[in-house]
């Protein structure tokens, strides 16, 4: 895919922190050693993610130069990587491995995960996020829609989660694994530029059907026939906002010590 826009994502920065800032809250002490964000983005994390670890060295790690050129901005990272964080491997082992909203993107999670779990430290933490929406109309009407207009056109690479049963039986015997959802009942401001959760989703889960649909006049149609299907599952409230649930996926494993 072509490279994130930041602005658009970054235009919802409220409701996107806040799951990474739940993420942090359920991870304990980790040993020492190196904390990495593992893909990073713009480095909305670097400033909490330093204050909870204090004196240690943090590496944000991200595919995107824009999303690295806003990180560059922030405080509290020691380094930043620009690296593919499918094929990232550390110099050294990290204490802590942290990654919000973004193995989503990434094949192959049977073998991604325990690869990220033992490159830790003995007793090191792997803690990730990821959206749990796919089955949700704010997902699925990407794809109908597009489907609609475009048939069998091909699509780039697209978010892809397993089910939470399949995560704990794949990290469960690599050491103390905590594992749960969440539903957040975001607020998303009225718009007058289209309706709220296109505005949301085009720039992460809406991607890759935009890119597909090529030229601007078939990207408009595609947005159009999107934001008929999300006024009727979301109606705009009375002042043109959506209350808008958004299921996602956590877990927080401890490696066992060795």
């Amino acid at each position: 895919m072509r490279d994130w826009r930041p602005d658009s994502y970054g235009r919802f920065a409220d409701v996107r922190l806040q799951p990474a800032l739940d993420l942090l809250a359920r991870v304990g002490d980790v040993p020492g050693g190196d904390i990495v964000d593992l893909g990073c983005g713009s480095g909305v994390m670097g400033a909490a993610l330093a204050m909870r670890y204090p004196g240690r060295r943090l590496v944000g790690v991200d595919r995107s130069p824009k999303m690295l050129g806003k990180a560059l901005e922030t405080e509290g990272f020691s380094e930043l990587l620009e690296a593919d964080i499918a094929a990232w491997e550390p110099d050294t082992a990290p204490a802590l491995v942290f990654s919000n909203a973004a193995l989503q993107w990434l094949d192959e999670h049977e073998t991604l995960l325990p690869r990220l779990a033992q490159c830790l430290v003995s007793g090191g933490v792997l803690a990730v996020q990821m959206p749990h929406q796919t089955h949700a109309p704010s997902h699925r009407g990407w794809g109908e829609a597009f489907a609609a207009l475009f048939g069998d056109r091909e699509i780039g690479k697209r978010s892809e989660v397993l089910d939470p049963a399949a995560y704990f039986d794949l990290l469960s015997p690599l050491g103390a694994l905590h594992i749960w959802e969440t539903e957040y009942y975001q607020n998303l401001p009225a718009a007058a530029d289209g309706h709220p959760v296109r505005l949301f989703s085009e720039s992460t889960y809406g991607r890759p059907y935009l890119e597909a649909a090529g030229d601007t006049e078939d990207q408009a149609r595609l947005i159009e026939a999107y934001e008929a299907a999300m006024a009727k599952a979301y109606p705009l409230r009375a002042d043109g906002t959506v209350l808008f649930p958004f299921r996602r996926l956590f877990f927080v494993l401890q490696r066992a010590l060795s």
